[in-house]
């Protein structure tokens, strides 16, 4: 196995690994409230722990990260997650599940600036950048799909206590990546660059002036808020339009609400990997306007059927109707927006600054995801769950009008850094 494959091959294993991790916060609420006693409120606090270290973490190392070297980033945060997820079997609290998602930020945030800023390293040209970040970003959503079904499976009516067995699987998965890892070959000492710590976040700083970076950390905030929003909540929609058996355990009943929020993360999965091997042949421009365009489509003439559709009696998997299954194909359109804008705007700028770039998306990533929630979650109450996921439309409208602004600002930023 050549140095190029093997890098790419950590990349993939190391961010599918996170992914469950990282998915896991809304499983883990569930059963924070239900094992541990605690009220929504204090639950909804996992999300902060996972959230506010990402933030953090990216905003202040970003620019550093070149002077540790990508490879030791990764294997620290592996490290980690491999070390929280046996406390969390062990600990068995709120505090350690706490704990877990606190280590699980910081420990992202070390990987997803490695994984952005080794892409540029391993990719030659715009297309072949847009095709591997799409990639990687759909294997991700693969790995939110499967956290659907992995904690269900050890889920049981008879033992409380048996989710907590799903850690040491996860515990095993991230040690079994840090082993891969340790391997790969990844010539660090080409990699590493920069001055000084000041200069180099004075650098990252400096970036947040240029107009195309702040055209772009705005479109990359819409994004992941309208993401976000509709995977948070769309359990919550699904449970208010679709009736379940009141036979059924509340086992039972929470396994079903699990796995059918999968369809949306499978969507998004398969979007973006289809939008890596468009990529090397379409122009990104017209893949992401083609899909914003059908997003809107879905949202205006197929939602309204799924809310006005007759409520079905649900009691397995199985039993859930088509219908079901249209909304969440929104995914299916909104999934290729992410990694291509990433991509475009990474690919404009020279190697040297592309973790100063990442830290910023990972930034305003992580502050989208949170204020989408907490958006649609304050519209579900106040208007509805039939009408709160039409408020989409306007982060989409805007995402569409930023297309265009960010196609004729790449250009000329690559003519004045003379990228080809």
């Amino acid at each position: 196995m050549n140095k190029k494959t093997a890098i790419t091959l950590s990349l993939f294993i190391n961010y599918f690994v996170f992914a469950i991790l990282l998915n896991s916060v809304g499983i883990v609420i569930l059963k924070s409230q239900q094992v541990y006693g605690v009220d929504e409120l204090q639950a909804s606090t996992l999300e902060l722990f996972k959230d506010l270290p990402i933030a953090i973490v990216s905003f202040l190392i970003a620019s550093y990260l070149p002077r540790i070297g990508y490879k030791r980033a990764m294997l620290a945060g592996l490290a980690f997650v491999t070390l929280a997820c046996i406390g969390m079997f062990f600990g068995n609290s709120f505090r350690s599940a706490q704990i877990l998602f606190a280590t699980v930020g910081v420990s992202f945030a070390l990987i997803k600036v490695s994984v952005y800023t080794l892409i540029g390293t391993i990719t030659n040209g715009e297309k072949e950048h847009n095709s591997l970040m799409s990639r990687i970003e759909g294997f991700f959503m693969f790995g939110i799909a499967l956290a659907y079904f992995l904690f269900p499976a050890f889920n049981q009516e008879s033992a409380p206590n048996s989710w907590l067995n799903v850690y040491w699987l996860l515990a095993g998965l991230s040690a079994l990546s840090f082993l891969f890892l340790f391997r790969v070959d990844f010539g660090e000492k080409e990699i590493i660059t920069g001055t000084n710590l000041s200069k180099d976040f004075a650098e990252m700083m400096k970036l947040l002036l240029k107009l195309i970076i702040i055209v772009f950390v705005v479109s990359a905030f819409l994004f992941v808020m309208i993401e976000q929003g509709i995977m948070t909540w769309l359990p919550t929609f699904n449970e208010r339009v679709l009736n379940f058996s009141t036979d059924l355990s509340d086992v039972a009943k929470e396994n079903i609400s699990i796995q059918m929020a999968s369809i949306l993360a499978i969507s998004l999965g398969v979007g973006r990997i289809l939008a890596g091997i468009l990529s090397k042949r379409v122009s990104w421009i017209w893949i992401l306007t083609t899909c914003i365009i059908l997003a809107m489509g879905v949202v205006l003439f197929i939602l309204p059927k799924v809310v006005t559709a007759d409520s079905v009696l649900i009691e397995s998997f199985s039993d859930i109707p088509l219908l079901a299954y249209t909304f969440p194909l929104v995914g299916l359109f909104i999934a290729p927006i992410y990694p291509l804008l990433n991509s475009v705007v990474l690919s404009a700028f020279p190697k040297h600054l592309h973790s100063h770039i990442t830290g910023l998306i990972v930034v305003f990533s992580a502050l989208g995801g949170t204020l989408g929630s907490r958006i649609i979650g304050y519209l579900f109450k106040s208007v509805g769950a039939e009408t709160a996921f039409y408020y989409t439309l306007i982060p989409m409208a805007l995402l569409l009008l930023a297309f265009f602004i960010l196609k004729n600002l790449t250009v000329k930023t690559k003519q004045f850094y003379k990228i080809e």
